[in-house]
């Protein structure tokens, strides 16, 4: 399982060296764009918006638009001295909880964690206390550049952190329209619903569920590619090398410094040639 982060975890004088491993995968299926005409993959270039050029990526800098039309630029220097000030590797957890104080809103993204060398006992230890206490940790926990909070608990008898959002990026309930204030539900209606929900209540089996979307897309694809309904990619036109592109840049700057030469003089047209008589003395 691949590695996303290094880094110890501590409480107290504990300390537990740990690594962080991605706990879910997406399995999504990733559909290519084509060229309706020939099938050839669509590119999406950066254009800028006033030069109307192409960008090269070591020409693109970020910024926020504090207002519009208005930007604060951050080049990379700014950003990483940012981020390694802020990136710690000792994360301390800063509380304990009940986790069910924590509604599933506030939860995004899911990591195992495992013990890094050295490290078994103390994280036994706290899977053990965390076990018995039946509460969870909330810590602070720098990832790809984003300080996030997370919360530590036990799942299947391995520790995970689970990323939460912090309450300001929580949306107000209260903001959603067209929610009734008032109940305006019958008895007899209400126990109906009652009665239908203790009826399909069950156990929470998480290989009961599929994904019916992804497998009916699959099908149609498999199906398509065994009736030879397929296409194949033209070979893309190759772009001028740099070197070309530097070579005819070169030589439009040597032509247009050349100095242009005056045109030359027009020659006057000679004057015609007088035709010669030879005179013949007669014998006598």
């Amino acid at each position: 399982m691949h590695t996303m982060w290094k880094g110890s975890i501590s409480f107290g004088l504990v300390n537990i060296p740990i690594k962080l491993h991605t706990a879910t995968e997406d399995k999504d299926i990733k559909l290519r764009t084509l060229h309706n005409k020939c099938h050839a993959p669509i590119r999406y270039e950066k254009i800028c918006t006033v030069c109307e050029e192409e960008v090269k990526p070591e020409d693109i800098v970020k910024a926020y638009e504090y207002t519009k039309g208005k930007f604060v630029v951050l080049d990379n220097d700014d950003l990483e001295k940012l981020r390694k000030e802020n990136e710690d590797k000792a994360v301390e957890i800063i509380d304990f909880v009940k986790m069910e104080q924590i509604d599933p809103i506030y939860f995004d993204r899911s990591y195992y964690m495992s013990p890094n060398e050295g490290g078994g006992k103390a994280y036994s230890l706290l899977r053990k206390a965390l076990q018995e206490t039946g509460k969870v940790g909330l810590a602070k926990i720098v990832i790809r550049s984003k300080e996030q909070m997370a919360v530590i608990r036990v799942y299947e008898n391995t520790l995970v952190m689970e990323t939460i959002h912090y309450p300001d990026e929580v949306r107000n309930a209260s903001d959603v329209p067209s929610v009734p204030s008032e109940d305006k539900v019958t008895k007899k209606e209400l126990d109906t619903a009652i009665m239908l929900i203790d009826q399909l209540t069950t156990d929470f089996t998480p290989e009961k569920y599929t994904d019916e979307y992804r497998t009916a897309l699959l099908e149609l694809i498999e199906s398509k590619r065994m009736e030879k309904e397929t296409v194949v990619t033209p070979a893309a036109k190759e772009s001028p090398s740099n070197v070309t592109d530097l070579m005819a840049a070169l030589q439009a700057s040597i032509d247009r410094t050349k100095p242009e030469k005056a045109p030359a003089p027009k020659k006057k047209a000679a004057a015609p040639k007088k035709k010669t008589v030879s005179r013949v003395k007669k014998e006598a």
